[in-house]
């Protein structure tokens, strides 16, 4: 007779242990997935036809159906990139030019037509790296508290934005990578009801490329009506942080990647060719535009221009950034100042008035001002005018990190809007972290069950109005609605955008 204690760890392992899921049928076919505990996932399912061959720099096509049940047990292959080392949110899997699949994962109980809250994540990197293999944009907490998530892989440097005139009968190009995103959110439209989902109550979010992607789905007339909220961390809003190219100056980038080049010799290249060695790295080389002004996807360079000219899809939205949202691509202080021009001697008196900032540090600030943190503010101030806003800025870092950064850095909320946190590659989980993680998660989830991030058991977050001089503050104390503690700064930073220096 089995012991009470060998019963229970018995119990144990077989409640962990994942099992066959139940088997959902999609439009092109059924998948089975697999189930651990209280929620089943559905990884690899491609929702477009493979971007290769004569698909290659086109509209995502239809995907093919299949016969009897796909497994979907295991990710598929994120999209080609070369590597990028430094990558907090490391891909899994061996990345390839065939790459168009998705990820679902759902309550295990939920059945079809249950109207769950459906989130879509975007990923970030730049618009050459990521996918959505990381350990870190794992949906299983997400579904655990009631939603039915769902993660995307689209095209990636030249294959995802790429003009050229060889393409010329094809419109020269464009931005296939964000016309992947509108295809998946169409399968979602589609597809999603059979995993519990609501197809009206779709919340897409992103972080870096993927909150800059938010900005596109709201100005686009090819996505109006596939979401009905948005979340956008860390997607900036002025040009600063990513300026586009009109198609024609996208095309002189492509001529310089692969001068006189036909169609059919564009298309027949190698993908290790059309992949090189472009990363976040090596982003700014000639021969790459990134994405483009397309009048489809992107109506206007600008997102402060977009939202002031009315353009904008209106839909409830949280927008914000990390307070240390920054690069440090110079360290010098001299330097940086110098780069301010004729307001030089404002900036240090703002930045660095005791002469103790360090160089790091000053290179962190003032980028993540003029680039993310300011322009978050005003993208938030300009729909605030239109539809209800929720402005925030994410402030928590363990102590190692914020000592040597000054606050949380770029992308470093992710894992406590996941609650994935002790599946970080670097630092390790510490117990602090675990309110944090709640606290942020909870407010995601709430957004996209009611459309008001502090509808259920947490700390009221007040809509923002225009000129607004507050912001929803989530650090080690959890979060507050407060009198901007950058105020001054980001309005220093705004002032730039008038008179460049």
């Amino acid at each position: 007779m089995r012991s009470i204690t060998t019963t229970f760890m018995i119990a144990a392992i077989l409640a962990a242990a994942p099992v066959a899921a139940q088997v959902v049928k999609t439009a092109s076919g059924a998948v089975s997935g697999s189930t651990v505990g209280t929620v089943s996932s559905f990884k690899g399912i491609p929702y477009a036809a493979a971007p290769t061959g004569e698909n290659r720099w086109r509209s995502p096509q239809p995907v093919q159906g299949w016969q009897g049940t796909r497994d979907a047990t295991k990710f598929a292959p994120d999209c080609a990139q070369a590597p990028f080392p430094p990558d907090a949110a490391p891909i899994v899997t061996t990345p390839s030019e065939d790459c168009l699949f998705l990820n679902v994962w759902q309550p295990s109980k939920a059945k079809a037509g249950a109207k769950l809250p459906v989130m879509v994540w975007v990923h970030g990197g730049g618009f050459v790296n990521g996918g959505s293999s990381p350990a870190v944009y794992s949906g299983e907490n997400f579904a655990r508290d009631g939603v039915v998530f769902v993660s995307l892989n689209y095209r990636l440097g030249r294959f995802g934005f790429f003009a050229h005139p060889g393409l010329a009968a094809a419109g020269f190009g464009g931005n296939f990578g964000f016309l992947d995103q509108i295809a998946a959110l169409n399968w979602v439209q589609q597809n999603i009801a059979s995993f519990g989902g609501d197809p009206a109550n779709v919340t897409v979010f992103g972080e870096s490329a993927g909150g800059m992607s938010m900005h596109m789905l709201l100005q686009s007339p090819l996505a109006r009506g596939l979401y009905a909220k948005v979340i956008i961390e860390s997607g900036s809003g002025r040009d600063r942080a990513l300026a586009m190219l009109s198609i024609a100056g996208a095309a002189k980038a492509g001529e310089t990647f692969a001068p006189g080049l036909t169609a059919e010799q564009l298309r027949a290249l190698p993908e290790s060719q059309v992949t090189g060695d472009l990363s976040m790295f090596t982003m700014g080389k000639p021969g790459y535009s990134g994405p483009m002004v397309d009048g489809k996807t992107i109506l206007a360079g600008s997102s402060i221009e977009a939202i002031e000219g009315g353009l904008y899809a209106k839909v409830p939205v949280i927008v914000g950034a990390n307070s240390a949202d920054g690069f440090p691509f110079v360290t010098d202080k001299d330097a940086i100042f110098a780069g301010y021009g004729a307001n030089a001697d404002k900036a240090r008196a703002i930045y660095d008035s005791d002469g103790k900032t360090s160089g790091l540090a000053l290179g962190i600030a003032t980028s993540a001002d003029r680039m993310m943190i300011e322009p978050s503010r005003a993208v938030a101030r300009g729909l605030a005018t239109r539809q209800p806003t929720w402005f925030y800025r994410f402030a928590y870092a363990v102590p190692q990190v914020a000592a040597a950064m000054g606050g949380a850095p770029h992308a470093s909320e992710i894992p406590y809007v996941f609650a994935t946190v002790a599946a970080r590659k670097d630092p390790k989980m510490i117990p602090a972290e675990e309110p944090v993680a709640a606290l942020t998660h909870k407010y995601w989830v709430n957004f996209a069950k009611s459309g008001k991030p502090d509808a259920d058991a947490v700390p009221a977050w007040p809509q923002a109005i225009a000129g607004d001089t507050t912001v929803q503050l989530i650090d080690a104390t959890g979060a507050s609605h407060v009198e901007d503690p950058m105020r001054m700064r980001l309005d220093f930073a705004e002032g730039l955008t008038k008179t460049a220096p």
